[in-house]
């Protein structure tokens, strides 16, 4: 079965993350990393505790914490059905560390491994305004075969609530893998009936 890595990082925006895995989760297997500021973002957030949190996955989500160096998905020999890694919400912390190869952590671990099997790896980083050392560390990143896409919505599909926002840039991350989805209304969609 073809799988994707999904990564949730501290950065603001647990919602992204979460909203990847239930869409993904259900067409993929989904192997999930989530970083100890993940947890606490989501109890800020969203009221979700991490038991909560890890009792309401769905059955096909095999969830990994960031200290599980020693995982199955640490190796690039299981990574021949991953159709991808996406990172989101992705910390510029994260950001700096894959960029630079510094692998501290199961997150970072994963990035490294797809760059280096060649798997298309898209982290969608989470802040604003950006400093030099982040648009430096979005080009080296790129450079190395990985996409950048900022959590940036789009208007024209009228969003009425904060769903529809998460659901746009939700489904811009999967058009990226080709993945079918009915997330978003594309531009224009209405004249195309």
């Amino acid at each position: 079965m073809e799988s994707f890595i999904v990564c949730i990082t501290g950065a603001s925006g647990s919602l992204y993350g979460i909203r990847t895995v239930q869409e993904l989760s259900l067409r993929y297997k989904v192997f999930l990393v989530v970083s100890n500021g993940a947890y606490t973002v989501m109890e800020k957030e969203l009221g979700i505790s991490r038991d909560a949190f890890i009792k309401n996955l769905p059955e096909n989500v095999e969830i990994y914490s960031e200290e599980q160096i020693d995982a199955p998905v640490a190796s690039g020999s299981r990574f021949s059905s991953v159709k991808g890694v996406i990172v989101a919400p992705c910390s510029m912390g994260t950001l700096g560390a894959v960029a630079n190869g510094i692998s501290s952590n199961l997150i970072h671990r994963v990035v490294d491994v797809a760059l280096k099997e060649r798997k298309k790896v898209c982290l969608l980083v989470r802040e604003m305004p950006y400093s030099l050392v982040h648009i430096e560390n979005m080009r080296k990143f790129t450079l190395a075969g990985g996409i950048i896409a900022p959590a940036s919505p789009g208007f024209y599909h009228r969003p009425e609530s904060v769903d529809d926002i998460v659901n746009f840039v939700v489904g811009k991350l999967l058009d990226i893998f080709g993945v079918e989805h009915s997330l978003y209304r594309r531009w224009r969609e209405d004249e195309d009936k």
